[in-house]
């Protein structure tokens, strides 16, 4: 993929990997457009970045989706590169009755909202001499942590989702891209912490992207970054480890 000189739309790109990506593309002279929810956080950024556009988008939601696609192919319609990395990632005790609004909620944003941005940017793509779709999944598509279950879930659908349509776009110019980030120190997962705010751990954004964005240069279609890696060669052998 060529990384300077495209029109990137990056979903949730107010915190953690989507502003890390944000930033990184930007400072390589991209035209970048990040949307979200937080539209004070959304103002911050367009401030601190020059050049970054924003967009007040909740993927959740079909209609705002249709809405987003719209305004980018008309104000930007250069756009070449989407990165579809919102998400969300909730507890689910399954020895309950759920949650149906989390559960949906979980679903909507992690895998429908993909695969629909996706369908809605498609034909504006091919249109393009270099285009890419860049999916976030996670380590954990290939060894799920029993306590997030709908979360793991999604991210394994998302992979299987991403084989499926780099093989429907095969004889195009739009490259499909999978990047599986290991536990990677950000927002994500707040709903088990009694403190949103207090790290993790995990690895840095920072080195995240680095790896990440060297996979992406080289055309590596589908790279499981950090600890990723042996979550994606042994799979179930680390099942046990991981949920011990």
């Amino acid at each position: 993929m060529q990384i300077k000189g495209n029109t990137i739309l990056i979903t949730g790109g107010t915190s953690g990997i989507g502003l890390a990506f944000a930033k990184k593309f930007w400072e390589l002279g991209n035209k970048v457009i990040i949307c979200g929810r937080r539209e004070e956080r959304l103002r911050e950024i367009k401030k601190s970045f020059n050049g970054i556009e924003t967009k007040v988008c909740d993927v959740q939601d079909g209609e705002q989706r249709v809405e987003l696609a719209l305004w980018v192919m008309d104000n930007f319609p250069e756009t070449n590169t989407l990165i579809n990395n919102a998400g969300i990632q909730l507890l689910t005790d399954l020895t309950r009755e759920v949650d149906l609004n989390r559960v949906n909620k979980e679903i909507e944003i992690n895998l429908i909202a993909p695969i629909h941005l996706t369908s809605l940017f498609c034909r504006h793509l091919l249109e393009k001499n270099s285009a890419a779709i860049i999916n976030i999944s996670s380590g954990l598509a290939f060894v799920p942590i029993a306590f997030m279950p709908v979360y793991c879930a999604t991210k394994a659908a998302l992979h299987s989702f991403t084989l499926s349509l780099r093989h429907q776009l095969k004889a195009t110019a739009v490259k499909v891209f999978e990047i599986a980030p290991p536990s990677v120190d950000t927002e994500l997962g707040a709903d088990r912490r009694r403190d949103s705010n207090q790290t993790h751990g995990g690895m840095h954004v920072d080195e995240f992207i680095a790896e990440a964005m060297g996979y992406l240069e080289n055309d590596v279609y589908e790279s499981a970054v950090g600890m990723a890696k042996n979550m994606r060669e042994k799979g179930d052998a680390l099942f046990a480890m991981v949920n011990h």
